[in-house]
């Protein structure tokens, strides 16, 4: 049916309408969108460009070059040595599993270390760097390079690790590093970014970690570019970090290395302090371990050998352990009395072999007895009941004060770990801390350094040092800090009589050099370099009265672990004194057996800075001496070609 013309003309306006509604909408649209595009690339383009930077562009820490450590000659302790890895950033590495597939073509991987990798991914945010394999060779660094394109997120890397290359002599005091830990994180109060990199090292004990602020330096950084699955492109700019500080100790590695061959496989310690500016020249604690083991985190097995030894070889026995000093306390006591002014060097006190005080009896070492004895001879004989007496008058307090003054009971300031106070005790010590009160009995114990007393065998060696030279001298371990000489610990003179020191130097002389002193075996011959000294030996057990009475058993009958400590303290040469040495040895038996030897020779050692001639020791003991330097050459030269020093 044909369409009227005003039925037709009202169509056409229709769709007219139509059209231009649909148009509408379109320009409308389009200016909504061309507004959008506007807002979008130039309103906002500033935002959106550094968005597009962050995704193409990865600041990443640069790590610095840990400071080196050297001995006082500059023969290096630690050191830094060049490590192949491979690295994986989790975000950037998508299908984890696929990429460590890929991976294990063409490098080896140890199953213990992909474990501990995925632990660490669990663990750590995802753009931090995971370690998967470390070690590797260059080869197989290579290998991964070329292979890279296959390979997203994983990037071989060349950083620097750790080294002891003096091995075990060192363990003790340089310490050693090892992997950032959870536990270290948390006692650190605002942690550096470097400590949040997964297999970051860090300063565990000894001087590594006591210096580990200036040893670790600042880290640098570099902005690089990386495409769309996270493998870097290029660099565009770094800033380079600051290494960390070079420290050098006081201690001399020769004198180190012969200690430690010397003490063999003794549980013992020595400390040879120089008496010029309290440098510690050695510090040696035996059994050692291979500091290089606990670099990259040491075995389970390993790491039980260690911790299950009776003879201790984790502990640092020289600061760390305190132990009854026996009769190298009988200088304090003796002093204490004589500045007291309650007798004179030549008052006499007779010794049956015993002293009753309260109904007990207070044996001496010698059960006969030795007779009347005075200052000189006392010391010399090491006679108990001398000081039993000396203690009922001079008393616990007088007694604690000189013992302090002269460096015991005292937290000597030096940078290795678990520095031990010591005890001087005192009556209200003995109150605080055992809610007892103190009584006669406990001061006549340590007169002679038994009962609550302890030091170490550093405190021994500064109460030595102390008593050589007069003066308040204080262990120092760090020589200089990046070519900075550290204070000297000369320390100023004590408040002691120049006369009553004297009077003790002489008796310890007697000690070393007269055929009745208990150390007279192990003199040392030579004139210009002979040493005073003082015997001691401390029970780790109690004695009965009926063991007493059937006679006491000797140390070589008991049980390791129930035998005397031996205990020896010296300076040299008597006059003119330059070094001071204390030796302890664990439950060596007697100090003029067990010590006093080893500190002879390390004296010796020490003062001619190489193997002394024999014609500085007894004729008894010269065959001894030329068959013990061979070996203990041997030895050490087998511990310097191996790197690694002893076990």
């Amino acid at each position: 049916m044909r369409r009227s013309a005003t039925e037709t003309t009202q169509s056409a306006t229709k769709v007219t309408r139509r059209g231009l509604i649909v148009a509408a909408a379109q320009i409308g649209f389009v200016g909504i969108l061309g507004a959008r595009m506007r807002y979008m690339q130039v309103e906002q383009a500033d935002e959106f460009r550094l968005l597009a930077d962050e995704n193409r562009i990865n600041i990443r820490l640069i790590p610095p070059a840990r400071g080196q450590l050297f001995d006082r000659n500059g023969a290096v302790i630690a050191e830094n040595e060049p490590s192949y890895r491979i690295t994986m950033v989790r975000e950037d590495a998508g299908d984890v599993n696929t990429v460590i597939g890929r991976l294990s073509t063409l490098v080896e991987l140890d199953d213990d270390e992909l474990n501990r990798a995925f632990a660490e991914m669990k663990r750590s945010a995802p753009f931090l760097p995971v370690t998967i394999a470390d070690r590797i060779s260059w080869e197989e660094l290579s290998r991964v390079a070329a292979n890279a394109p296959a390979l997203p997120g994983v990037t071989p890397e060349v950083g620097l690790s750790r080294r002891y290359p003096l091995g075990s002599a060192f363990a003790h005091v340089a310490g050693y590093v090892g992997p950032v830990s959870q536990r270290d994180l948390e006692r650190i109060e605002d942690p550096d970014q470097l400590l949040r990199i997964p297999r970051f090292q860090i300063g565990k004990v000894g001087v590594e970690a006591k210096y580990e602020d200036m040893l670790r330096g600042k880290a640098g950084a570099k902005r690089v570019e990386v495409n769309s699955i996270g493998r870097v492109m290029r660099e565009l700019d770094r800033r380079e970090g600051q290494s960390g500080a070079n420290v050098q100790l006081t201690v001399d590695h020769k004198l180190q290395d012969y200690v430690q061959a010397r003490l063999g496989e003794e549980s013992a310690s020595v400390v040879v302090m120089d008496l010029k500016r309290g440098d510690l020249l050695s510090i040696a604690s035996s059994p050692t371990y291979d500091p290089n083991k606990f670099v990259r985190g040491i075995s389970v097995a390993d790491y039980a050998f260690l911790r299950d030894n009776d003879h201790r070889p984790l502990a640092s026995k020289t600061v760390q352990d305190a132990y009854p000093p026996g009769s190298t306390f009988k200088m304090v006591t003796a002093l204490a009395a004589l500045e007291a002014g309650l007798i004179t060097a030549e008052d006499t006190v007779h010794c049956p072999g015993h002293l009753e005080v309260s109904g007990r009896k207070f044996h001496c070492w010698k059960r006969a007895g030795h007779g009347h004895m005075n200052l000189e001879l006392s010391l010399r004989e090491s006679c108990d009941v001398y000081y039993y007496d000396l203690a009922l008058k001079v008393g616990i307090e007088n007694i604690s004060a000189m013992a302090r003054k002269l460096g015991l009971g005292e937290k000597h300031d030096i940078p290795m770990s678990a520095v031990a106070s010591g005890l001087a005790p005192t009556k209200d010590w003995k109150r605080r801390a055992r809610g007892k009160e103190w009584v006669i009995g406990d001061t006549v114990n340590a007169s002679i350094g038994q009962g609550f007393v302890l030091s170490s065998p550093l405190q021994l060696a500064v109460m030595t040092a102390r008593l050589a030279t007069g003066r308040d001298i204080k262990p120092r371990l760090i020589n200089t800090v990046d070519g900075i000489s550290q204070p000297s610990g000369l320390g100023t003179k004590l408040d002691i009589n120049e006369s009553n020191l004297r009077k003790v130097r002489k008796a310890m002389y007697e000690v070393s050099n007269n055929r009745r002193g208990t150390a007279y075996g192990s003199r040392i011959i030579e004139d210009t370099f002979r040493m005073a000294g003082k015997t001691g030996t401390s029970q780790v057990r109690n004695i009965s009265a009926a063991e007493r009475a059937r006679s006491v058993t000797r140390n070589a009958d008991l049980p390791w672990e129930r035998r005397d400590h031996a205990l020896f303290v010296n300076f040299a040469p008597f006059d003119n004194p330059e070094i001071a040495v204390a030796v302890v040895v664990e439950h060596g038996g007697g100090g003029s057996t067990a010590a006093a030897p080893i500190a002879r020779d390390v004296t010796l050692q020490a003062l001619y800075g190489e193997d002394p001639p024999l014609a500085a020791y007894p004729n008894k003991d010269r065959g001894r001496v030329r068959a013990q330097q061979k070996r203990l050459r041997d030895l050490i030269s087998e511990s310097a070609s191996d790197g690694n020093g002893r076990a």
